[in-house]
């Protein structure tokens, strides 16, 4: 009877010692559980390629700002129109970071290697610019546009839904094209220093 008990006391003692230990390496999982009492919304399911879509298009905006309204939204389109709209991605919370790490800058830098040039390449020649995703080929202006208008300015207020949401293409095709004419002229003039 007593090397029954003992026996029984062995296994417990086992059960107790491995649950111990492997409290610790799921710790991350149990942050990754609780994220949406932690942020406030329940993220969505957010990739690297997501990530790198957007910061590609928007280099000024940190990866981790876009990757937290990545998990708001889900959606690359969303959070695109966002920063169009607004021109920044408001900063992650302090507890973001506790659930996710801060994204690796090195990810980002180019790399020398030829076969993340061609994957880079594959990707970018499978994305459809901003020209073709608004249709904008028609309204490509050959002369630079005055200095002295302000692309995607101010609007104002319109009464039916239907007029606000013309009203922002027609501003975001202004942005579009105005990048464009600016990212023109800058190739101009480094063509010419050079």
């Amino acid at each position: 009877m007593g090397e029954v008990v003992n026996a029984i006391v062995a296994v417990a003692v086992i059960i107790i010692i491995f649950r111990w230990a492997t409290s610790g390496s799921s710790s991350s999982n149990d942050a990754r559980r609780s994220a949406p009492a932690l942020l406030g919304f329940r993220p969505k399911h957010v990739t690297q390629e997501m990530v790198n879509q957007i910061h590609a298009m928007f280099p000024d905006i940190p990866p981790d700002n876009i990757r937290f309204d990545l998990l708001r939204t889900g959606s690359v389109e969303l959070t695109s129109n966002k920063i169009l709209e607004r021109g920044f991605l408001e900063p992650p919370p302090p507890a973001y970071y506790n659930i996710y790490p801060r994204a690796e800058t090195t990810a980002h830098r180019p790399s020398t290697t030829s076969s993340s040039a061609s994957s880079s390449s594959d990707c970018n020649a499978n994305a459809p610019s901003l020209i073709e995703r608004y249709h904008l080929h028609e309204r490509i202006i050959t002369s630079p546009p005055p200095e002295n208008i302000e692309a995607g300015g101010k609007a104002k207020w319109e009464d039916t839904a239907e007029k606000r949401e013309v009203s922002l293409q027609e501003r975001k095709a202004q942005m579009i094209l105005a990048a464009r004419q600016r990212m023109i002229a800058q190739q101009q003039e480094e063509h010419t220093s050079e």
